[in-house]
Formats: structure tokens, sequence, C-alpha cells
């Protein structure tokens, strides 16, 4: 939401076109970027110390409170704007997908008909293009079916709302299997000569399409494997996820946090090479099905691996290492006391993927038997509290004094270790 007043497009906006209702992808995602504008506008004027209250100047902690609240607010907003856009999206892009899927087939049409100059109309290509027919009237009913979910893509979203690279493989293999399937269906219904259908049965023995069943069935195995692994793990309290605002297709080659990641990336890359070389099978001999040599399949098996043992090996419990009382330059040297600033010392409390603001300021610190927030410090381009090693809270008055102990709580809901420290008078 822009600051000041309706916004342009709405009832009392004067902006002249310029749509933000939220309810079409151009509004939504106008109204995103308005609202994400507000808020970086917002953190920068408060990063340069400029906009707290006057009231508000004397105390350091009111101020930065004051601060990190609204900015929280703001936080809000955006991410309200950012739902919006991502539910347009999901609505809007299996219409986007019908062009695709329709174009591919015309495509496919062209290209059969520019190949048979010279060369004649021959069984195998009507068998190519009413296979293709029947796989995209499919997928449209499919799409159509589940197009609230962003249609032909809703089996490939994982619960985090982003892209699955093993599904996404998982998926490439079944469309390929299902054509070629297809297409030895259609050819065996028109072929009328005896002979010629016994050795169109003859080429879908199984030692044909041996390499290419179990690369099937490795990486649906795979695709499943790891959902379950994810789930364990979450539920184990050894992998923090956090939702994304949207899917995209940079999710397939990259982790949570959106850095490259070699895994997805050279599983995806080695099941595109083999989909391809099968396909390239298919175009050049359709009577049977693709003949995947083993070494292709051994290749698929090592990157499946590697893939699966990357999903053990990510993520982390966060861990508390230690907590010490925050000092200023100047100050001396003194126990924790109630009204103090705390550094808690770690690893793991900002999650992969909550680097959002709304997502940084459900970050909370309990000491003892009390919830406190952890505060939004503004800096140039970004926050400098909360940190993933390192947070700083104050130590309120409700905490009794004594021995308490202080956890952390991450934006993904995952709770630390606790560690003790001594609160005094």
């Amino acid at each position: 939401m822009a600051a000041g007043g309706p916004e342009a497009g709405e009832p009392g906006g004067g902006g002249g076109g310029d749509c933000t209702c939220g309810r079409c992808p151009r509004g939504a995602r106008e109204g995103h970027r308005r609202a994400v504008a507000a808020f970086v506008a917002l953190r920068e004027e408060y990063a340069a110390g400029r906009g707290v209250p006057a009231a508000l100047a004397h105390s350091a902690g009111a101020a930065r409170q004051w601060v990190s609240d609204e900015l929280a607010l703001s936080a809000r907003t955006v991410a309200e704007r950012a739902a919006a856009e991502g539910t347009a999206w999901r609505e809007a892009v299996w219409r986007r997908t019908l062009p695709v899927l329709w174009g591919g087939l015309g495509v496919l049409l062209l290209v059969q008909a520019l190949t048979a100059i010279g060369t004649g109309w021959t069984v195998r290509r009507t068998a190519g293009l009413v296979a293709a027919a029947v796989l995209v009237l499919a997928l449209t009913g499919a799409a159509w079916r589940h197009r609230s979910r962003g249609g032909l893509l809703a089996p490939l979203i994982g619960e985090d709302n982003r892209l699955s690279t093993s599904r996404t493989v998982a998926a490439g293999w079944l469309l390929l299997v299902a054509y070629a399937v297809l297409v030895q269906a259609v050819q065996l219904a028109v072929v009328t000569d005896a002979d010629a259908r016994v050795a169109h049965l003859d080429g879908l023995q199984l030692p044909y399409g041996a390499g290419l069943l179990t690369v099937l069935a490795i990486t649906c195995a795979v695709a499943v494997l790891v959902r379950r692994v994810v789930a364990v793990r979450i539920q184990g309290r050894r992998l923090q996820k956090v939702r994304a605002e949207r899917p995209r297709a940079g999710d397939l080659l990259t982790d949570d946090a959106g850095r490259a990641s070699l895994t997805d990336t050279q599983y995806l890359l080695l099941n595109v090479a083999a989909v391809s070389f099968a396909l390239v099978r298919l175009a050049r001999d359709p009577s049977r099905l693709p003949d995947l040599p083993w070494t292709f399949g051994v290749i698929v098996v090592i990157g499946a691996l590697m893939y699966v043992a990357g999903k053990y090996a990510e993520g982390g419990r966060p861990v508390v290492l230690s907590v010490v009382r925050a000092r200023e330059p100047g100050e001396l040297a003194a126990p924790i006391r109630t009204g103090d600033d705390i550094e808690i010392r770690g690893t793991g409390f900002v999650p992969p993927g909550a680097q959002d603001p709304d997502l940084l300021a459900r970050t909370v610190v309990r000491i003892g038997p009390v919830h406190v927030h952890v505060p939004l410090v503004p800096v140039a381009g970004g926050f400098g509290n909360p940190t993933d090693g390192l947070l700083t809270v104050p130590v309120p008055a409700d905490v009794e004094p004594g021995r308490v102990e202080v956890r952390v709580v991450t934006a993904a809901g995952v709770e630390t270790n606790g560690y003790a420290i001594d609160v005094q008078d």
C-alpha cells in the first residue's frame, strides 16, 4: 500500500489507470511494488536517524522499539500485498500455460508437415500427432481442474510454496513415458497388417524399455523420498522451512535462501539431458519405447544419490552458543540487570528464506517466562538486528531476578536450546 491516501486505480485514487486493486495480476503486482517501495523508503529514513518523534528521542530503548513497531506494521502491509500478488498469479498462470500447450501442438503439426514433404505422410506421423493431442487435452483438463492453485504447476509446488526440483524431474519423465506409450497405442490401433503388428509388439518387450522404466522408477522414488525426508526433519526440528511468497522458476536451481544449489542444479541438468536423448530416440524410431542406454541410467542414479544426500545434509537446528550483556563504549563492566540489552550469539536464528521483514519480525526470545519480540534495527540497505548469528534484545522488567533460561524461537517456529543466565536486581 502506498502511503498517503487512496491508491491509484481504487475509488478516490487519481492514478489514471495504475491499478493496485490486488484482484488482477497487474494490479496485485503494482500494489506489491508500491508497498515494497514505501517500506524501503521508511526503513532508510529510520536508518538515517530521521522520523523518530521528539518525545522518544531521550530514550534510546523507547525510540528503537517505536521504530521496530512502525517497520513491523509496514512489513505486514508488504506481506499482505505479496499474498494478494501470489493469489492473482496462481489464478492467472494456468491460462498462460494453455497457449504454450496448444502452441506446442501446432509446432509439432508444422514440423511433421514440413518433414513429410517428399517422403509422404506415414502412420508414425499420425501416431505422434494423435498422442500429442490426447496428452494436451488431458493436461488442459488438469490445468482447469487446478486453476486456483497454478494449473499445471500445482503438482510441482511443494508445501513451502516453492517449485520442487524432484517433482519437476519426475513429472518430466512421466510425461515422456505417457507420450511414448500413447504413440505405441495409436500405432497398434491404426496398423492392420498382422506381421507389422507382431513386429511392433516385439519392439515393446522389456529389454527395449528397461533403462527408461528404471530411470522413471528412480526419479519417482526420489520425489517421494525427498518429501518424506523433509517432513521428518522438520518434525524433528532439524530443518527450518518458511513459506515463499509464490513459486518461481529459480526455485528449481536454488535453495530456500535463493542461493545457487549444486545438488539441485546437477540433478535437474542431468535429467534434462537424459530426457532430451530419450526424445530424440523416440523421434527416430517411434515403433518402440525409447531405448535408454544403461550409461544414462547410471548417470541419473548418481545425480539422484547426490540430490538425496544434499537433502539429508541441508539445514540444521538453531543453536544458542552464548549470552552476554551488551556494552556501549565507555560503559563499565557489570552483571546483567533488568533493562539491560543482552546479545545472544549462536547460529540459525534467521532460517533460509526468512530475510523478509515480516518474517524477521516474528523472531522471539524467551527469557524465563517472558516472551520478547526481537526489535528490528534498520541500517542502510537492510537490518542490523536480528541476524543469523546475533540477536540483541532488552531484558524486560517482568523478568524476576535470579537464574533464568534464554531460548530463541525463529520465524519457522523452531525453538533453540536453553542457555542459563543470572539476572540481578
